[in-house]
């Protein structure tokens, strides 16, 4: 499928054919556009909880509102990020670019990121939305439906999943076979709204 005719035709689905699963080899395909997302200093904050255990998967249901994409979905992926990962060997995120350039941007992530938590996290949620709409537009490609979701209690999900203490939890994405039609989208504001040429009056 077409770009843009992915972006104009994804749509939050509810109801997925609960017996349908995806491949080993639609999953990785799936993942492995997710992580050529962009992210500053090419941290790679995001960490992809892919949750496969049905009865985890019947208990995040439980935190969340009983929203039946949950379990029905083919792949449920709890969107997290590694909050201080610029901190962590970020040599690695740098190792097949020129010297000059790793040793450049590698000196920097420390002085730009450190004493500013706000940032860091801001940084890391960030990269969860830009690999979350990636995730999204590949599965469009791919001939699937997706389902961003924020209703549930992030701090009890975070628990049973035993997220770290130096991460953070972002939005789930359910993917799979949608059976159900989305509603007709209820409208997009107008460009003049939206967007300001050079700066607000």
């Amino acid at each position: 499928m077409d770009t843009l005719d992915a972006i104009h035709a994804r749509r939050s689905i509810k109801q997925f054919d609960p017996d349908h699963r995806f491949s080993a080899d639609e999953e990785r395909r799936l993942l492995e556009a997710a992580i050529q997302s962009p992210t500053s200093f090419n941290i790679q904050h995001w960490r992809f909880v892919v949750v496969k255990d049905p009865g985890l998967r019947r208990r995040i249901r439980e935190l969340g509102n009983d929203q039946a994409q949950i379990t029905d979905a083919s792949l449920l992926i709890i969107t997290t990020a590694d909050v201080k990962a610029w901190q962590k060997s970020p040599e690695r995120y740098w190792k097949d670019a020129p010297a000059d350039v790793a040793e450049l941007l590698v000196g920097w992530m420390g002085p730009f990121h450190e004493g500013r938590e706000q940032l860091q996290r801001d940084e890391a949620m960030r990269s969860i939305g830009m690999a979350m709409q990636t995730i999204m537009l590949a599965a469009k490609g791919m001939g699937y439906d997706s389902c961003p979701m924020i209703g549930y209690d992030f701090d009890k999900v975070a628990e049973i999943i035993g997220l770290p203490d130096d991460h953070a939890i972002g939005p789930m994405v359910a993917v799979g076979r949608g059976t159900k039609d989305a509603w007709p989208k209820p409208g997009q504001l107008p460009l003049d709204e939206v967007v300001i040429e050079n700066r607000f009056a």
